[in-house]
């Protein structure tokens, strides 16, 4: 530190908070009345550390444990001030939470901003960038601090107009904690009135747990008395029938920082050799951290222990594949001072995520029993994401498995059903004929490509129902499931087709004759053919590829070269429909290098209609163009 820290100083923003602050000012304006609740969570948060840091250091309280959150207004000044008596801050720790941003979450927020998305509000508070909304609706922001542990003379300064440059000073200050004051812009006088934030602290803040409170007016000025405005109460401390519905979804938005409503909850309190409470939410539309991939550092289910915030403990006690849960954990016999490596490590912990898992499961359930339309804006929003508990969580795979939809060919005959994922594994079991053995399903990467494959061609001519899976995990998924029911799940286009004696007898009969077309047709491909056979699946088209029962979808083996993995190169085995006029032709040709243009073809076309990419996509043209011409 300098020997004049208490000099003023000058500094400037970091380049990424001054690319925050340009657009959250531009794109918050239809929503700028959230600047008041961003800055009452961050007074709560500064509560929660305080009450928190208090449990082993009663002395930071002083005297003064009653903690609250002040909103007052000065119409002369036009100025709001957003006061806590929570932990306050440091110098160093001003420049770290407010001059800097530290946090990759902001960097992935600017990432996702800056592409086509117009900025939305909701994100704002998901990224801890909430306190700049402040400059949406002041062109002056002065924030006054002192930390709980520092004496009066160590308080710090901080103003700036957003521009790019703030001040940072050394100040007398008599109370601990942190004073925000916004210095209104000229057009925004109507938070200036008493009615006008209170209805806003009921709107977006009702539920924080600490008073909220304004000053009582008299004679239409604001007096020294004061009344809190919020509930106070932690919401899901009520019994449920306390709470309407209106309630739980204002709690929602206020935790997940929404502007949607939940789609569903469950709000539970278990008894016992342990007690706890859990009010687990499923949001409308997936969380932004969600779509950003966000495996790593998972947020949205706070843990609470006796009503004292802890930590967002998302990552240990929701498994990875229902991290869209947004919601509150209040454990009455976990120790206070519990770490994250404790928590790692904890049966009782095991406990509560497990009834965490089992709730949030119910409620799926209970929306695909009761709420089909619910159920099918779930499956849109988070199907994908519930796939990957099939590998994740190896207890609950049937459970899980009964939720997945699929598209399927036993709906397409109903118009705009087709490419509906609404099938269940229940549906298609409860549809199967007399002596089928398998769930059939095959795996492409859109739903044309899955519907249109040649590998359909005898599932259709005999009626059996076959599955259509086109999403990315679900080649993946289905590795992992192998069974459901005691039915096992096969693709169409690997392995074997089990054939009845009449069919065998047929194929047998059609290979034998086929045999000199087969050898021609070895010859000719040579070594891009692991073998060449007759199909039992095609009936209407001339090839297809067959895979081995462990063989990769090609699709996906695409896919995955694509993101860099290498793969063993594997063989492709053509099978084919002698019947065909194409292979007919092939046969008739006596033009070894016609022969071999058709014959590549047919491999080329089958590899495409499998989602393989080919390796010269340039000489595919040109034999194909040979072939239209008849050169």
């Amino acid at each position: 530190k300098s020997m004049n820290a208490s000099a003023t100083e000058t500094r400037k923003f970091e380049a990424e908070v001054a690319q925050v602050l340009h657009l959250v000012t531009h794109s918050l304006y239809s929503h700028k009345e959230i600047f008041l609740r961003e800055l009452v969570s961050n007074a709560s948060d500064a509560c929660d550390k305080l009450r928190f840091e208090a449990i082993g250091k009663p002395e930071l309280l002083g005297g003064d444990s009653e903690l609250h959150i002040d909103v007052s207004w000065d119409e002369a000044a036009r100025t709001i001030t957003v006061r806590d008596n929570g932990i306050g801050m440091t110098r160093d720790e001003v420049v770290a939470n407010i001059g800097t941003i530290a946090s990759s979450g902001t960097r992935r927020f600017l990432e996702a901003m800056s592409g086509e998305q117009k900025a939305d509000a909701r994100l704002i508070g998901q990224f801890g960038v909430g306190f700049y909304s402040a400059f949406v609706v002041a062109d002056k922001v002065t924030v006054l601090t002192r930390r709980a542990d520092a004496p009066a003379g160590e308080g710090v300064k901080w103003e700036s107009d957003g521009k790019g440059e703030y001040l940072l000073e050394q100040v007398e200050q008599d109370a601990r904690g942190t004073s925000v004051i916004l210095h209104l812009k000229a057009d925004e006088d109507e938070f200036l009135k008493a009615w006008q934030l209170k209805s806003l602290i009921r709107k977006y803040s009702d539920h924080v747990a600490f008073p909220i409170r304004v000053p009582v007016e008299k004679d239409g000025k604001p007096t020294d008395e004061w009344e809190t405005v919020n509930d106070a109460s932690a919401l899901w401390t009520k019994p449920k029938s306390e709470i309407s519905d209106a309630d739980y979804q204002s709690f929602y938005k206020s935790l997940g920082h929404d502007f949607n409503d939940a789609l569903a909850w469950t709000h539970n309190r278990v008894e016992g050799s342990q007690s706890f409470t859990t009010l687990l939410y499923i949001p409308e539309q997936p969380p932004f951290d969600l779509m950003m991939g966000g495996r790593d550092e998972r947020k949205g289910l706070k843990l609470y222990i006796k009503r004292v915030f802890i930590m967002d403990a998302a990552e240990e006690l929701l498994p990875n594949y229902l991290r869209f849960v947004r919601g509150v954990v209040d454990a009455d016999d976990l120790p206070l001072n519990v770490s994250r490596e404790i928590l790692q490590h904890n049966r009782q912990l095991e406990r509560i995520k497990a009834a965490c898992v089992k709730r949030v499961l119910d409620l799926i359930e209970k929306l695909a029993k009761d709420e089909p339309e619910k159920f099918a804006a779930f499956c849109k929003a988070f199907g994908n994401t519930l796939k990957e508990g099939i590998s994740e969580d190896a207890t609950n795979r049937e459970r899980i498995a009964r939720l997945l939809r699929f598209a399927s060919t036993g709906t397409q005959s109903h118009p705009g059903e087709g490419a509906k994922q609404n099938v269940s594994l229940d549906d298609y079991i409860g549809r199967m004929a007399v002596g089928q053995e398998a769930i059939w399903y095959i795996t492409a990467d859109s739903y044309a490509a899955a519907a249109g494959s040649p590998q359909l061609e005898a599932f259709r001519a005999k009626g059996i129902e076959v599955l259509l899976m086109f999403d990315r995990i679900d080649e993946w998924m289905v590795g992992y499931l192998g069974e459901y029911e005691g039915k096992k799940l096969r693709n169409v286009a690997k392995g074997e087709l089990p054939l009845d004696e009449a069919d065998k007898k047929k194929q047998e009969e059609v290979t034998k004759e086929a045999e000199p077309l087969l050898k021609k047709l070895k010859e000719l491909l040579g070594d891009s053919v692991g073998d060449v056979k007759v199909s039992a699946r095609l009936t209407d088209s001339p090839s297809c590829l067959a895979l081995s029962d462990y063989e990769m979808a090609p699709h996906l083996a695409r896919l995955l070269r694509e993101a860099g993995q290498e793969l063993p190169e594997s063989k492709p085995t053509l099978e084919i429909n002698p019947a065909h006029p194409l292979l007919k032709r092939v046969e008739a040709e006596a033009d070894e290098a016609k022969a071999k243009d058709l014959a590549t073809l047919l491999l080329e076309q089958a590899e495409i209609a499998a989602g393989a990419q080919l390796p010269d996509p340039a000489a595919f043209v040109q034999r194909m163009n040979r072939v239209l011409l008849g050169a």
